[in-house]
């Protein structure tokens, strides 16, 4: 019995977004033979890649799984098959390959050792171009759906495709291409989408005191954010941030915000310690020994050794201590204040800044609709999903772009062979 040509040629495959999980995707269902088509609505590819971990990229943990899922605090189990399909140490060996050395930092992140982020994306894209896939800037408005299974996608026009895998990101940063699409290709299809909420994105606070040092830059200080009601630690961290004109920014708040899904005015309090080397006598001892340097100064002029400039008054004012007080005869009561308020500084946290100055997206498709196995829609079938679009987030230190390559291959090496 003779059989078609057709039955022979590689099966159709359309990848929407040309992300991180994108890339991925589309390489991956190219290697295992399919005909792929990648759609990304931007005039270039991994346009929101390029500005990850300010410009240098952290493309994974190196961590063994169980750590991994522990920074996974939403739907971890669901990852399981990603991870195992794609591990962190294939993504290490994906872009050695590919001709872009690795280090590992504090914290087992991983970046590039160049530092730039572009090297990540170009050596994506060279991938893209050398598995033959096909790249349409086109943004793809719907999809095609016949008898509960997908046929194509829409842009200006229709293009027939067998399957589409779905990898438009979330809707953080939206000036990158990354502001929703996904969802309405998901609710379209039939699937629900949870509540969307920015994650990984800078604190705003009440108060003034913030305006007063904005854009003072704080290094090697600790942070700790406490539960107003129940005086709970909710986080601690130890590293960088920054004041702005809303409230604080840099990496330990962004890190701390995903701890903070329920955050409400009045709810937490951020306390900054700024000397965390220094225990409270050490401290007393050093305000002792700057003061005696100072003997002859206003309190208010005597600081400057201990703290940046910008701070010097707020914490003046905070202490209750008479600003033109000579620190000569400053109390020892007054300077156990001035130790704690040091080693305490306090921030009472107001919400999140607008999720479009989220790096990542809380909330997405809902991940019982889509089997964990394939990353096939349990709705439609031949339709896939992966990446941000996804209910799945993690905290910072290379996490969520793990997920992206791990769910991203997945989906990709299901699409062609399914």
């Amino acid at each position: 019995m003779s059989m078609a040509y057709d039955d022979f040629s590689p099966v159709r495959v359309a990848v929407v977004g040309g992300g991180a999980a994108g890339m991925m995707a589309a390489i991956s269902a190219a290697n295992m033979g399919a005909n792929v088509t990648l759609f990304e609505r931007n005039d270039r590819l991994g346009k929101k890649l390029r500005i990850t971990g300010k410009g240098r990229c952290n493309v994974t943990n190196d961590c063994d799984r169980d750590t991994f899922l522990s920074n996974v605090p939403t739907n971890p189990r669901f990852l399981y098959s990603a991870l195992a399909a794609f591990t962190t140490a294939d993504t290490k060996a994906f872009f050695e390959n590919l001709g872009v050395p690795l280090k590992t930092e504090r914290g087992n992140r991983v970046f590039p050792v160049s530092d730039k982020a572009i090297d990540v994306v170009v050596a994506l894209k060279d991938a893209v171009r050398d598995a033959g896939v096909k790249v349409i800037n086109e943004r793809v408005t719907s999809l095609l759906l016949r008898d509960g299974a997908v046929c194509g996608v829409y842009t200006s026009r229709p293009y027939d495709f067998e399957r589409v895998i779905v990898c438009t990101g979330g809707k953080s940063y939206p000036l990158t291409g990354s502001d929703g699409d996904g969802y309405k290709l998901a609710v379209q299809a039939g699937h629900s989408v949870t509540k969307l909420l920015p994650s990984l994105v800078p604190l705003t606070c009440k108060g003034n005191d913030h305006r007063a040092m904005q854009g003072l830059s704080l290094r090697n200080v600790g942070l700790t954010i406490k539960d107003n009601a129940t005086g709970k630690v909710v986080y601690r961290d130890f590293g960088e941030m920054m004041f702005t004109h809303f409230g604080l920014t840099g990496p330990m708040i962004l890190s701390a915000s995903a701890h903070l899904p329920d955050i409400a005015p009045d709810k937490y309090t951020a306390y900054i310690d700024l000397k965390p080397a220094l225990d409270e006598k050490t401290l007393d001892a050093r305000l002792l020994s700057d003061f005696a340097k100072y003997q002859n100064k206003d309190f208010a002029n005597s600081l400057g050794d201990l703290l940046p400039q910008k701070m010097i008054e707020v914490i003046v004012a905070r202490s209750g201590i008479d600003p033109h007080k000579k620190v000569n005869s400053i109390t020892a009561e007054e300077r156990r204040e001035l130790v704690l308020l040091l080693k305490g500084f306090s921030m009472p946290l107001q919400g999140f800044r607008p999720i479009d100055e989220a790096i990542v997206t809380k909330g997405g498709v809902n991940v019982s609709e889509i089997k964990p196995a394939s990353m096939e829609s349990r709705i439609v079938s031949g339709l896939y999903f992966a990446g941000e679009v996804l209910d799945v987030d993690a905290y910072t230190g290379g996490f969520n772009l793990q997920i992206a390559f791990s769910t991203g291959h997945l989906a990709g090496e299901s699409a062609a062979t399914d």
